[in-house]
């Protein structure tokens, strides 16, 4: 979906349940819970779900969407909740938004696909620090599309890398359905 698609979706709320009511990513919660918390970016953040969880339990965040909708709707919320996270508006697509090289204790891309965004986020992990990377996977029998990997596509995409934990199946994420690659990668 094109930008101008997300912001009509996230303008409309036609699908409130996933965009805005959603709970953070269960992984997520999980893998942070377990780290001392730091500098975290959320790349393709959405409406922020994962962002927020973050910034209230300590973590100083910036969070990247190209949908200004989105953007406004985790400003505000943020707002709501009394805490501070750094929104961007910038085409991930673009390069809009430079990741800077060993910056971060924690990247998080879940549920986006982007190529070409793996070497420059696995670059701004610091040393010791990790990288959740949540994708679509394709079912038997499919191709791989620009939006989603085969099945073993995503490890390969972090040789050299410590894997805390991956898995592939149906996600435990109550905002999506088609299976999914995940992977919780620390820097060595």
């Amino acid at each position: 979906m094109e930008i101008q698609g997300w912001d009509e979706r996230y303008k409309s709320g036609e699908r409130r349940a996933e965009d805005l009511d959603a709970a953070p990513t269960p992984l997520l919660v999980e893998t942070a819970e377990k780290s001392v918390p730091g500098k975290a970016l959320d790349l393709a953040c959405g409406s922020g779900r994962n962002a927020l969880w973050l910034a209230e339990h300590g973590w100083s965040v910036i969070a990247v969407d190209g949908s200004p909708v989105a953007i406004e709707i985790l400003r505000s919320r943020a707002s709501e909740r009394g805490v501070t996270v750094g929104a961007r508006v910038a085409n991930l697509e673009k390069s809009e938004y430079r990741i800077e090289p060993a910056s971060w204790n924690l990247i998080v891309i879940c549920y986006y696909l982007q190529r070409d965004l793996f070497e420059p986020a696995k670059q701004g992990v610091v040393s010791g620090g990790i990288l959740i990377s949540i994708v679509h996977i394709t079912e038997p029998g499919e191709g791989p599309t620009a939006h989603r990997l085969r099945s073993g596509e995503l490890e390969r995409y972090f040789e050299g890398w410590e894997i805390l934990h991956y898995r592939e199946g149906k996600p435990n994420d109550t905002a999506h359905q088609r299976s999914v690659a995940e992977i919780v990668a620390r820097k060595k």
